[in-house]
């Protein structure tokens, strides 16, 4: 049952390679030996909690660059957008401090769970190799939206490619050519991001387009800052995290119906294939946000307002993923799991996953507009209702009543992106666009010198 061992879902691209091209290389190493599935069993749990705890919050925490870094960038104020990326980078170490704490002592924590005390010592191992790539991707995530406010496509598609190919590399030769086995994908994992962070840095302290925004030496101005980011991060954070924590509950509630073995493979193999899938969409997002973010901090609102088109073009792009995963399911389950049970099992969800699709690119471009705009404290709110006292309540209605299992679950979470959708909808066009605020320091107080 492969489906659960292939998987920590980050919410990045670059993280999403390394973790892929790691979680292979610990299958090849699980082959004919029985205490390779105690590692296997311990990485699934690390990368997991890893998700849970670590990399999807500072995902979400980043989110704050994204209004202010796209706003200002709209504004002209591009002094300003070296000192935000400083702040977010003061925020994301101090919390990286906080969860690298966690992560260093989860194999207690894990135990106090009630998971199994083998698996959660060496998922303890296993996430103290992943320490410092957290450090890292915290810093990369900021980058990664100071670019993105600035419409800068390219070093990211480069680095995200180049950084696979290192990890492969790396994940491979650490794996099986030294003794660290199953922790060499954790190391690789840390070494890829660090990789990826260098390059991008480089490129962001030395490249000329840059050095508008670059400060003269060092300053305190970034930490005068740090409270109206905050105002943003921690919702940002909120927003990413209740959404993705949501799907994660699903993989934990199907291990508690009959044939749970055969019930958290194959939704997890949704889970996957539904992050999977996001991940096409996400650029359209970033495009939203990016767009909304400039021209309202432009002053452009009836052209921000505009940038909704993208709305049409993720509904075209589910449609295409809808109907290559509607005939090519089999195939896809085939990547995942050899088991007859599940690829038949996972063909019965199908459905439900084409219409998960359509919801979920929705809200993904809707998520993005509200990033631009500033409103993570109103997408938060949304976010918790709908996931938390609409979709779960259902999901584990109909799986555990009504007995509909992982159909039931599926078919709740469904529910819970259709308010979502809808919630994100109505904020959207319900809003007096004429009327929406520029963030902070935004605002041509801080214009720097021609």
């Amino acid at each position: 049952m492969a489906s659960e061992d292939s998987s920590s879902n980050p919410e990045s691209p670059m993280l999403q390679s390394a973790s892929l091209a790691g979680g292979g290389n610990e299958r090849d190493i699980s082959s004919n030996r029985w205490w390779a599935k105690l590692e296997l069993a311990a990485s699934n749990l690390a990368n997991s909690w890893a998700m849970v705890t670590g990399f999807s919050f500072m995902v979400g925490l980043s989110g704050a660059l994204e209004t202010l870094c796209g706003q200002g960038y709209g504004a002209k104020m591009y002094r300003m957008l070296g000192v935000h990326l400083q702040t977010s980078c003061i925020i994301s170490f101090f919390f990286s401090i906080v969860i690298a704490v966690i992560w260093w002592f989860s194999d207690i924590i894990l135990i106090l769970l009630h998971q199994d005390p083998d698996i959660a010592k060496e998922a303890g191992v296993f996430l103290r190799f992943l320490i410092p790539g957290l450090f890292a991707y915290s810093f990369l995530q900021n980058i990664l939206r100071f670019l993105q406010a600035q419409s800068i496509i390219m070093p990211l598609a480069l680095c995200s490619v180049g950084s696979l190919v290192i990890h492969i590399g790396i994940a491979y030769a650490l794996v099986n050519w030294t003794g660290l086995a199953f922790k060499g994908a954790a190391l690789a994992a840390s070494i890829s991001i660090w990789i990826s962070l260098l390059t991008l840095g480089i490129y962001v302290l030395f490249s000329k387009r840059f050095s508008h925004i670059r400060p003269n030496g060092f300053s305190f101005e970034p930490f005068h800052h740090i409270l109206t980011n905050l105002k943003l991060a921690l919702p940002s954070a909120a927003m990413v995290c209740l959404e993705y924590w949501a799907f994660e509950l699903l993989v934990l509630l199907a291990g508690l119906m009959p044939s749970s073995g055969t019930n958290t493979s194959v939704v997890a193999m949704c889970v996957n294939t539904q992050n999977i899938a996001y991940m096409i969409s996400y650029g359209l997002s970033a495009a939203a946000s990016t767009r909304v973010a400039n021209e309202l901090g432009a002053g452009n609102t009836d052209r921000a307002k505009n940038a909704m088109v993208t709305l049409k073009l993720s509904i075209l792009l589910a449609i295409v993923v809808d109907i290559a995963l509607g005939f090519g399911h089999n195939a896809w389950a085939g990547l995942f799991s050899d088991s007859t049970e599940i690829i038949h099992k996972f063909a019965s969800m199908t459905p439900l996953l084409l219409i998960s699709f359509v919801f979920d690119f929705i809200q993904g471009i809707l998520s993005g507009v509200t990033r631009g705009c500033g409103w993570q404290h109103l997408a938060m709110y949304i976010n918790l209702a709908t996931f938390y006292f609409i979709g779960m309540p259902i999901a584990g209605l109909l799986a555990f009543k009504f007995k509909l299992h992982a159909q039931g679950l599926w078919l709740g979470l469904i529910s819970g992106l259709a308010c979502q959708s809808l919630g994100m909808l109505l904020l959207t066009f319900l809003t007096k666009w004429g009327k929406v605020e520029v963030s902070p320091n935004n605002n041509g107080e801080n214009e720097p010198p021609a």
